[in-house]
């Protein structure tokens, strides 16, 4: 178990998501005990153990949701016998038919990167900004015009960094045909709103999609009557924050949902790609999250 929370502080000093799976309760009879621990890696890989075959593809797939959209969430692994659906508000829970009876209650917590905010610029607003952001426990990084050129080539910004542009100079439009040609989520200019549609203007005749120029808010913030430096930073950081939070997971990320299937037995979801039991139908490949359930279906098949 020291082991698991090593490897979990090392994760953590270098910046990897991944989530840690605890289990908190249990019905007997099952093999996990409480307090039996998980770390799941943002690739699906596994360290630590809190279950069996039935109960590892559940608690991989609940892990890689938690690291994508940040939220802790508790899952039920409930056994024939059991308590019915509604035992415990706001668990998730998943029929378990695979064991001898026994229930597993598990957290999900995700351990993610402090959120990238990057300013490009200079100026009361990027100061205030960079000390609110930082308070709200983003990972700031401030760059001149000219770093800035050399730092911000695509394709170095991930889909979850932040960036706000305030040069208040030509070097504007060139930051930001640099940065919107990344995969930055967020990216925004500090101006005016006549300077800011004059810029994407600019942008949209130097090539600029408007694809990529959609994802451009310009002027930056949010309309809450900002006038001062500090009320436009904290402006800017509510839509920063708002984004963050509202922001559809990546295509990437909801394909491995999308290719699933219902083992016929005990009417789990099993990953398509990953299923390690799998048996040739008439109908089709059927697919089963453990050897108890295909053996039973097969069985079943050869007595029809």
């Amino acid at each position: 178990m020291n082991e698991l929370l090593v490897l979990a502080a090392d994760l953590q000093r270098r910046g990897e998501r991944f989530a840690l799976a605890t289990v908190v309760r249990c019905e007997a009879p099952t093999s996990a005990k409480p307090g039996a621990k998980a770390l799941v890696r943002a690739d699906g890989t596994v360290s630590g153990w809190v279950g069996g075959a039935c109960a590892e593809p559940v608690v991989v797939r609940e892990a890689l949701a938690a690291i994508e959209d940040g939220r802790p969430r508790l899952i039920g692994l409930i056994g024939e016998g059991a308590r019915g659906p509604g035992r415990t508000a706001g668990m998730i829970e998943y029929p378990m038919t695979c064991h001898s009876g026994g229930t597993l209650e598990i957290y999900v917590e995700p351990y993610l990167p402090h959120p990238v905010l990057i300013l490009v610029g200079h100026g009361p607003v990027i100061e205030a900004l960079a000390t609110f952001a930082r308070a709200a426990e983003y990972s700031v990084l401030t760059l001149g015009a000219e770093e800035a050129a050399a730092a911000l080539a695509p394709p170095s910004l991930a889909r979850e960094a932040s960036v706000v542009v305030a040069t208040h100079a030509d070097s504007d439009e060139d930051a930001l045909q640099r940065i919107l040609a990344t995969d930055a989520g967020y990216v925004s200019l500090v101006a005016s709103r006549r300077r800011a549609a004059a810029i994407v203007e600019r942008l949209r005749a130097a090539g600029v999609s408007v694809e990529r120029l959609a994802r451009l808010k310009a002027p930056a913030g949010l309309d809450i009557g900002a006038v001062s430096p500090n009320e436009i930073a904290v402006s800017i950081l509510a839509e920063i924050i708002q984004h963050r939070r509202t922001a559809k997971p990546s295509v990437a990320a909801e394909a491995p949902a999308a290719r699933t299937a219902i083992d016929p037995i005990c009417g789990m979801s099993v990953d398509v790609a990953t299923a390690k039991h799998r048996s040739e139908t008439a109908a089709g490949v059927v697919y089963f999250c453990c050897p108890h359930c295909k053996t039973t279906f097969d069985r079943r098949e050869a007595r029809a």
